[in-house]
């Protein structure tokens, strides 16, 4: 089993910049997942922002959300566990609420 994720915040360009519960931080883009069902809805950024991590995973208020396995296998990973990309989140939300 993949790390599950214990932090993510919302960057403006609709990518989530995630830190998983080994340490390791990444960043997902989610822009192709827009195009899709439920999905379509975060295009607007308020909606987007909106995401939390719930179980281990990130979800938003209308039942989207991203299997971890995926998150973590498809994220934009830096060597050494933490990411090189300075950009802030526009609103972090952590599993334990801060």
């Amino acid at each position: 089993m993949n790390p599950r994720v214990q932090h993510v915040g919302a960057m403006a360009d609709y990518t989530l910049k995630i830190r998983f519960v080994n340490g390791e931080e990444g960043f997902y883009d989610c822009r192709p997942l827009l195009d899709f069902g439920l999905f379509r809805e975060l295009r607007d950024p308020t909606c987007f922002r909106q995401v939390a991590v719930t179980g281990g995973t990130v979800t938003w208020p209308h039942e989207q959300d991203i299997c971890p396995d995926t998150l973590y296998l498809e994220a934009r990973k830096s060597a050494g566990g933490r990411s090189s990309d300075s950009r802030d989140p526009d609103g972090d939300k952590s599993a334990n609420g801060r």
